[in-house]
């Protein structure tokens, strides 16, 4: 546990804040994500089409967003300060749909402000990668465990979602998210630092913006691999819950316990993957992790009891715990110089996911049953095994 004692003693002021600010944030995300289409089908009173395409608009408006931003925190500006924005922009996010219940007003004003927001992640993301450079302390480990906090904020944020809206309604709910981003505010202004920027010269600046962006065919591969690695992630998020009431006949109640228990399962697997990185590469541990990813979706075909689902969970938090966080580092070493733009390609590579997922589970599970589904997230697995084993290691 040399790895852990080494990493208490770095965990200063500066680094506590980076933890503390990503969970809370994440912490925001896993309570009003989870509940979001309820909030819209019983609040709002949207049909079903109109539930999907929020979900679609938020998804493509969070990509548009996040890259034009991710240009911008390159080249220009503080990093520190633009992150502020985005919280503040989420608080009134929150706010509006804490108190306003009309879709057309949700759809656009808030969508946009949800936009901005969301950027905030990758940004801090990118603020952590700067800051550790700019410190020379261990990029991976600090990155693996500062991941970690997303998932931890993913194993009580869900639940306690539920019972604040079920319980205290939807705008104590909303109230609270807003509550949390006044207090990430306030620490991102208090603890977190502003990096200098390393001002390249002009060909120099030109050349690693070639080098290291979308027209390396690493960089592409990567983002399709990871596009559907999240592809399959959301389809199985999303088809579970009604998969195995509507099929397997087990309780409702099991789907959340599945989600907590992988969430739960993640932490140990992203700071592992962290620690045992250098040893073995990036591209083996991905590599690694989407093999863990085949198997749990393999299982899924083969086995259906409540104790088979349960720790089939284990290779499902390997996939899931490794490729949030190492991936995200393989964006960041590709694209070295450019890590707002790196980490928000990593980001939309998610989005990019979900607006698949939606599309495919739908149309799969509505004319060919739910079993399609996990027969075609097995396929696309063994597709994205072979494209993320061809991605240079760096």
């Amino acid at each position: 546990m040399l790895w852990l004692m080494t990493m208490g003693r770095r965990l200063n002021g500066v680094y506590a804040a980076f933890m503390l600010v990503a969970f809370m944030m994440a912490w925001r995300g896993a309570l009003q994500a989870p509940t979001l289409s309820l909030f819209l089908s019983r609040e709002v009173g949207a049909q079903p089409f109109w539930v999907g395409l929020f979900y679609t608009v938020n998804a493509i408006a969070g990509i548009l967003v996040s890259l034009w931003l991710a240009k911008r925190s390159d080249s220009r500006g503080d990093r520190r300060r633009l992150i502020m924005f985005c919280c503040l922009m989420a608080v009134g996010n929150a706010l509006l749909f804490a108190f306003n219940r009309h879709y057309l007003t949700l759809i656009t004003c808030g969508v946009m402000l949800a936009s901005i927001a969301n950027a905030a992640m990758p940004q801090l993301f990118a603020l952590a990668r700067e800051y550790a450079d700019s410190s020379a302390r261990e990029v991976v480990m600090f990155s693996s465990v500062m991941r970690a906090q997303l998932s931890l904020a993913w194993v009580i944020g869900p639940p306690l979602a539920f019972m604040l809206a079920l319980n205290y309604g939807f705008t104590t709910m909303f109230s609270i998210a807003a509550g949390i981003f006044v207090i990430s505010l306030a620490l991102i202004a208090i603890k977190l630092p502003s990096v200098p920027r390393v001002e390249q010269p002009s060909e120099e600046a030109a050349a690693l913006a070639q080098a290291g962006g979308w027209q390396d065919k690493n960089v592409r591969m990567l983002f399709i691999a990871s596009t559907l690695m999240w592809t399959c992630n959301t389809m199985y998020i999303i088809d579970m819950p009604l998969w195995i009431s509507s099929d397997l006949g087990l309780p409702d109640s099991l789907a959340g316990i599945l989600m907590g228990t992988a969430a739960g399962l993640e932490i140990p697997a992203m700071i592992l993957a962290g620690y045992y990185v250098k040893r073995f590469g990036k591209r083996k541990m991905m590599v690694a992790a989407v093999a863990a990813g085949v198997l749990f979706y393999a299982g899924l075909i083969l086995f259906h009891g409540r104790t088979a689902l349960l720790a089939l969970q284990l290779f499902n938090a390997i996939f899931i715990g490794i490729i949030a966080g190492i991936g995200m580092l393989w964006f960041q070493d590709l694209m070295r110089g450019r890590a707002g733009a790196a980490t928000t390609l990593f980001t939309n590579s998610i989005s990019t996911g979900v607006i698949l997922a939606g599309v495919m589970q739908g149309a799969l599970s509505q004319s060919y049953g739910h079993a399609s589904v996990y027969w075609t997230i097995a396929a696309i697995s063994l597709v994205t095994l072979f494209l993320t084993s061809k991605v240079k290691d760096i």
